[in-house]
């Protein structure tokens, strides 16, 4: 068998890889002039450092990566810590691996090195996939410069706006969520000395929440900032309005809003999802991560997700002959876990935002969470 995988990002280099650990060659189209992951902070939960085993990569991914000590959730408004999650010895216990944040583009490089040296991936820039074609025993991916690409098989993981799930699925644009995200990254010797934690730390205003975590061994600062707005851009990486930003973050304590200001250049996108399909194939085709199941980020899990799909799907392949029962077998087994992330995340985006009485009420449950607990079906998994 050889596949064709359409995407080059995250997921689609992460099942380029685990299917070369089960002896499967793969062929990655990816439109881009080069290989290269837009964007800044990652979030890694232990759940995606198993797959990191299951992969090679865990030690390479760790070399780069900083390893928070707590989650945190603070009230932009009062500075009041609402919920706190220690992530030392014991949470490192109860799920058998560690939780980080890394940088994007590092994240990629290690899975783009790793293909590399697996010497069973092709790897192609400029190939725009505009429609796909299942010939019975094979699968064409035709081009925008109108070559095309055979293979055995296919896999989607173009993301949210994913061609390939045009032909499997067929159900039109992504939902726009009403929130917008402004993401950006501070040298950590611009940071206020009180702010530089070693967290990952959310503060949780009405209608806003800001979000800010070190990078790269914690000589930078991420910064993501999101705010209910009806804008709507295509794609990953627009020019954001600061004006607009402080706008929509008036009336937030000083902390919070200091950091806001140290920003002079945003980069900005908007948030999407999908409802949840338990049919992420078509014959000889099937979908992964974002092309799958786009999520919005309030559970940090959209490229965690992803990583675990591309290992399914290997070893669904890797355990018998036909391809079209093994990408059902894969489907059937992933549905319910990213439908339960992508729902819950919607679900967080409302408790983040919250104002008036629901704000107090979220402070007082969440006060006496355990969130180690609250997270084990999420981090234990799958």
């Amino acid at each position: 068998m050889s596949a064709l995988i359409v995407g080059g990002g995250l997921g689609g280099l992460a099942a380029a890889l685990a299917l070369a650990r089960r002896g499967i060659a793969s062929h990655v189209l990816e439109q881009s002039p080069a290989f290269g992951e837009i964007g800044a902070g990652i979030q890694l939960g232990p759940n995606v450092f198993r797959m990191f085993d299951r992969l090679g990569v865990a030690e390479a991914i760790s070399r780069d990566a900083v390893f928070v000590d707590r989650l945190v959730m603070m009230d932009a408004l009062t500075e009041e810590a609402v919920v706190t999650g220690d992530l030392g010895a014991a949470f490192r216990q109860r799920f058998g691996a560690p939780y980080a944040v890394t940088h994007r583009a590092d994240f990629h490089r290690t899975l783009l090195e790793a293909c590399k040296a697996s010497g069973s991936v092709t790897l192609e820039t400029n190939a725009q996939v505009v429609s796909v074609e299942d010939l019975g025993g094979r699968v064409r991916a035709r081009l925008a410069d109108g070559g095309s690409r055979e293979g055995s098989f296919l896999v989607g993981a173009d993301g949210l706006w994913s061609k390939v799930r045009e032909h499997v699925i067929g159900d039109g644009p992504p939902d726009v969520s009403g929130h917008i995200a402004y993401r950006a990254v501070l040298p950590i010797g611009q940071v206020p000395e009180d702010m530089r934690w070693n967290a990952a730390a959310l503060w949780a205003g009405p209608r806003n929440h800001l979000v800010h975590y070190p990078l790269r061994r914690s000589t930078l600062f991420n910064l993501v900032a999101v705010f209910h707005s009806d804008r709507y851009v295509e794609g990953w990486d627009s020019e954001g309005d600061p004006d607009e930003l402080m706008e929509r973050f008036a009336g937030i304590s000083p902390r919070p809003m200091a950091l806001l200001e140290k920003i002079e250049t945003w980069r900005m996108w908007v948030l999407c999802d999908r409802e949840p399909v338990s049919g992420w194939s078509r014959g000889r085709v099937c979908l992964l991560g974002d092309a799958a199941h786009p999520m919005l980020q309030y559970l940090a899990q959209g490229a965690c997700m992803a990583v675990e799909d591309a290992v399914a799907l290997a070893d669904a392949l890797a355990a018998g002959d036909d391809v079209e029962r093994a990408f059902r077998a894969y489907s059937q087994a992933r549905y319910l876990r990213t439908a339960r992330v992508q729902l819950t995340a919607r679900m967080m985006g409302e408790i983040y935002h919250a104002d008036g009485v629901r704000r107090e009420l979220r402070n007082h449950v969440l006060s006496t969470t355990d969130l180690r607990e609250g997270m084990a079906w999420l981090y234990g998994g799958p």
